[in-house]
């Protein structure tokens, strides 16, 4: 009995060790030339998403900066709102009640998804 119970403790202290020693490893991986960290900063990509909307269009400074378009999308969007009454017989300034807000311009919205 004695000798199962410490066959035990010592299983379990060795599954500790394994288990963290396997996690140390991983999370601070051991490089061994100078090339290999030039390579793993290569592989570190930056991503980002940018929204043009109603005639804005300032993509091109990004171009120009090295990132690339990976996907690019757009959409319809309200660029103004206007107030119009809501009978003939209303008057907006006295009778607040009585506006109506509408779409005044509608335009396109760019959504640009960028890599660098």
């Amino acid at each position: 009995m004695k000798k199962i119970k410490e066959f035990s403790q010592i299983f379990i202290v060795l599954l500790i060790l394994t288990s963290c020693r396997s996690s140390i490893n991983k999370d601070f991986p051991v490089i061994k030339t100078e090339g290999d960290i030039i390579e793993k900063n290569n592989q570190e990509k930056k991503r980002m998403e940018l929204k043009f909307s109603c005639g804005d269009d300032g993509i091109s400074k990004y171009l120009d900066n090295g990132w690339i378009i990976l996907k690019e999308d757009s959409q319809e969007k309200i660029c103004t709102w206007k107030s119009v009454p809501a009978s003939k017989d209303c008057d907006i300034e006295k009778d607040k009640g009585c506006k109506i807000t509408k779409p005044d311009k509608i335009g396109e919205e760019k959504i640009y998804l960028l890599e660098k």
